[in-house]
């Protein structure tokens, strides 16, 4: 009579596969959080500088590196690049912080899994 209990039971290939879907959605959430920090960063970095930009004077000459060069660009021209490149900064960062969440929440859901089978084992 025991053995019909058993074949409720997922086999134990499904435990292991589970455990590595944890562990490898677990690393892409420490992914996503070191890119949304790189990213936050480099947003900082470019606000900062716009920043320094806009308090010198139009005439300023300004140049923008390209590769191994420099090449003179207007104030508005570097300004624009900066708000550019917070802008996109920020639509990653919204991005990863969506996906993260989603990944949070697959954790969350193969980890409610595991404990139901570890409990449905148990209770044989």
């Amino acid at each position: 009579r025991a053995a019909p209990h058993r074949a409720a039971l997922p086999p134990p290939q499904a435990f292991t596969e589970l455990q590595a879907k944890v562990i490898d959605t677990q690393q892409k959430v420490k992914l996503a959080d070191l890119q949304i920090e790189q990213l936050s960063k480099t947003k900082k970095h470019a606000h900062l500088t716009d920043t320094e930009v806009m308090m010198l004077v139009d005439e300023t000459r300004m140049y923008e590196g390209v590769g191994r060069m420099f090449i003179l660009q207007s104030k508005g021209v570097i300004h624009n690049q900066l708000l550019e490149k917070q802008r996109i900064a920020e639509e990653k960062i919204k991005e990863l912080e969506q996906k993260k969440s989603y990944l949070e929440r697959s954790v969350k859901e193969a980890e409610d899994n595991i404990r139901e089978m570890l409990m449905a084992r148990r209770a044989q």
